[in-house]
């Protein structure tokens, strides 16, 4: 478990530093919304503002549950429930959780899910 461990801090930190970054974008298109003049929507040169809004405030949304997941994860690591399936109880495969080290589903119950 603390190789999975590292591994999910790891990805944690990395996660935070990009969340901070998305945070500092949607500061900057906040305010650039809050300057535009009305005809921002009808500017042929590119994406509007309330679309670089709505692009920026999914990927920050996207990193948020990443890293709720992480903490899910280091929980079940804290508690011993961590590498089983949550739906299933039974083992979660080393592979998927290489490949997936906040995994709550065994692969099967994933496949049944997508």
């Amino acid at each position: 478990m603390a190789h999975f461990r590292t591994v999910l801090r790891a990805q944690r930190a990395a996660l935070e530093q990009d969340l901070r970054r998305q945070g500092a974008t949607l500061a900057e298109v906040r305010a650039a919304r809050s300057g535009a003049d009305a005809d921002d929507e009808h500017d042929p040169e590119g994406p509007t503002l309330s679309d670089e809004w709505s692009l920026r405030a999914g990927v920050h949304a996207e990193l948020a549950a990443s890293v709720a997941a992480i903490d899910a994860a280091l929980l079940r690591i804290a508690d011993g429930s961590y590498g089983r399936c949550l739906r299933r109880g039974e083992p979660i495969g080393r592979d998927r959780l290489e490949a997936r080290p906040a995994a709550e589903l065994c692969i099967d119950c994933a496949r049944e899910t997508a």
